[in-house]
């Protein structure tokens, strides 16, 4: 007997197709993540825990039709109204801005769409989308004296009965300065 055909066959069976096992750089990866994701919800936890929430409602809303403040007393102890579309911050805590911008798909004009949110005329959130309606605000830090505006390129641009924002606060966190 010749053993002249064997040497030719592999000395190993290839694996069959299937899932691979993943290296120690994937499991590394979704072991940083996992750190970090505990990391930020520990964080906002502690954040929850050690905040003092509000006793008394503290709300304001502008628009959206008719274009006014409307205020949830009327001696807000947290915002003051300035001007259309913007307000004073009267004490320090975490707030909610919240708010809904419409664009006027109509307007042809050369200006470009733009809706900005501004704190102390620094911009913290900006809108360029004009075809669809679109929510605007988050969760924010703010201090006594700190000026929050809501400002559009040309008044045009949006459908004023159709938009608005508002700030509620909702804790005064201990560890703000």
């Amino acid at each position: 007997m010749s053993l002249r055909h064997m040497e030719n066959l592999p000395l190993h069976h290839p694996s069959p197709p299937g899932p691979q096992r993943l290296s120690w750089k994937c499991w590394l990866l979704y072991l940083i993540i996992a750190f970090l994701a505990f990391l930020y919800f520990s964080a906002l936890l502690f954040t929850l825990l050690s905040s003092k929430t509000v006793n008394e409602t503290c709300v304001a809303k502008y628009g959206p039709f008719p274009l006014k403040w409307q205020m949830a007393s009327p001696e807000p102890s947290c915002v003051k109204k300035i001007a259309d579309w913007k307000v004073e911050i009267l004490r320090k805590g975490l707030y909610v801005i919240y708010g809904q911008v419409a664009p006027n798909t109509t307007y042809k004009e050369p200006a470009p769409f733009e809706v900005r949110l501004r704190k102390n005329e620094s911009i913290i959130q900006t809108l360029t989308n004009n075809a669809a309606i679109q929510n605007i605000g988050g969760i924010y830090e703010l201090h006594a004296g700190d000026v929050i505006d809501l400002i559009f390129n040309y008044e045009h641009q949006i459908i004023e009965n159709n938009t608005y924002w508002g700030i509620l606060m909702l804790a005064t966190p201990h560890f703000i300065s």
